[in-house]
């Protein structure tokens, strides 16, 4: 893959992920925060973007969303595949809800 084409699918996830941040916080403020990971101070960040603010946002050249987890358990709860499956995803929400959020500073 090329650089620019990188940079282009990079520019196209930030964008669907900023605006897909704002609906959720505008819909279920609570719901939206546990499901992005981010404090309430970035919460109220990202809800109050322009939608210039967004484009420019969004043209970084990295991603702006990244995974809430970084150990092999939650990993192996998420991507169970038997009939348990639905009680390994609730397992894995449990867990991450229990970890603090992250916030941008």
């Amino acid at each position: 893959m090329r650089t620019s084409d990188m940079q282009a699918e990079i520019r196209e996830l930030n964008l669907a992920y900023l605006m897909l941040a704002q609906q959720m916080l505008r819909e279920d403020r609570a719901v939206a925060i546990y499901r992005l990971g981010v404090g309430e101070d970035v919460a109220e960040m990202l809800e109050g973007l322009s939608s210039a603010q967004i484009l420019r946002m969004a043209s970084s050249n990295m991603l702006l969303c990244q995974f809430r987890f970084n150990d092999t358990l939650l990993v192996d709860l998420l991507s169970a595949h038997g009939k348990e499956r639905g009680a390994a995803h609730l397992h894995a929400a449990i867990l991450a809800a229990g970890r603090p959020v992250e916030t941008l500073a």
